[in-house]
């Protein structure tokens, strides 16, 4: 009985006395942190501090990671194009009307950098000089696009109840129409000079950026500091002016340079049907219509002009696809 008290009995404590009835101090522990002091060694990991949670190592990657490669290379060609079209009459450039039978359909060579059409019209003048209608059209239809769909837009979104009612029922109506039988029809009326059709596509592009801009300020409507001015009494013009636009502005202009690259496909296809700009000014479409008849004999007629088309659509979208993601254009409230 005795061995068997001895085993349940506590051990002695360092005065000789045992811990039975009594509360022990745990010895304390010098190397940890106080309570209310910040971590801030954290775990390392690989010789890198890891922030608390794991969330401030993520950030700062994606703070950091730029925009890449292909966004700039796109950028610079876009800033090519728009050079080209700005500056056509004063680049170093041949006649682009001016025919020369003796070498038409000739290969890209040292008097002909691109080559020639079938009239023996410079591939490179011709190129140059239809940049500024096909960024003409696309720069005025996306202006005319924003700045009233941006307009109807935000009106639509921010005082919502029978305004929103009405202006976007106005907006379903012309989305029910086919755009491109509706474009037709108003150039067969109207005419088909480079400011009617910068007019007409520039309308039928409105309903989509007034939904972009409503789908934005319903988004922004909602945020704290909106809210806040707001509740200190601030007026709606100065809410819309202070708060809304500049928040709304950015996002639709980086959809603008996606639809842009729309736009220039809209004008190609009618200069291919031989509905844009009457000849013989130059337009990419135009170029690609004229060169199909000599697709076999001389493919780089039609070949080149595609390319470039096909280059500048590819660099609105991978640019305007880059700044809505840094501007974080949803189309959930669409």
């Amino acid at each position: 009985m005795d061995a068997v008290r001895q085993e349940f009995d506590p051990p002695p404590t360092a005065h000789g006395s045992t811990a039975q009835g009594e509360m022990t101090t745990p010895a304390p522990n010098l190397g940890a942190p106080h309570p209310g002091a910040p971590d801030s060694a954290g775990p390392v990991n690989g010789g890198a501090v890891t922030a608390v949670g794991g969330e401030a190592a993520p950030a700062a990657r994606k703070k950091k990671r730029g925009y890449g490669l292909t966004f700039w290379l796109a950028t610079i060609w876009l800033a090519v194009v728009l050079i080209c079209a700005v500056f056509a009459d004063l680049l170093p450039v041949q006649d682009p009307l001016t025919p020369d039978v003796i070498n038409k359909l000739a290969l890209p060579g040292p008097e002909h950098w691109l080559g020639t059409d079938g009239l023996g019209r410079d591939t490179l003048a011709r190129l140059v000089h239809g940049a500024r209608v096909s960024v003409t059209i696309s720069v005025t239809a996306v202006a005319i696009g924003m700045v009233v769909g941006g307009f109807l837009g935000i009106i639509s979104g921010f005082f919502r109840g029978k305004t929103e009612t009405i202006l976007m029922t106005i907006i379903n109506i012309i989305l029910a129409f086919p755009a491109l039988v509706l474009l037709l029809v108003l150039l067969a009326f109207v005419g088909r000079s480079l400011v009617v059709i910068s007019l007409i596509v520039g309308f039928l592009s409105i309903p989509i950026y007034t939904r972009v801009a409503r789908a934005t300020t319903l988004a922004v409507a909602e945020r704290e500091f909106v809210r806040a001015a707001r509740t200190m009494g601030a007026k709606n013009s100065r809410v819309l002016a202070r708060e809304i636009l500049p928040n709304v502005v950015l996002p639709v202009a980086a959809f603008g340079l996606v639809a842009m690259g729309v736009v220039i496909v809209l004008e190609g296809t009618l200069a291919f049907l031989g509905l844009s700009v009457q000849q013989p000014a130059p337009t990419w479409g135009g170029m690609i219509f004229d060169g199909k008849r000599y697709l076999s004999e001389a493919p780089h007629v039609v070949l080149i002009p595609s390319i470039a088309m096909f280059l500048t659509v590819l660099s609105l979208n991978l640019v305007g696809d880059a700044l809505r993601t840094r501007f974080d254009v949803r189309g959930s409230n669409l």
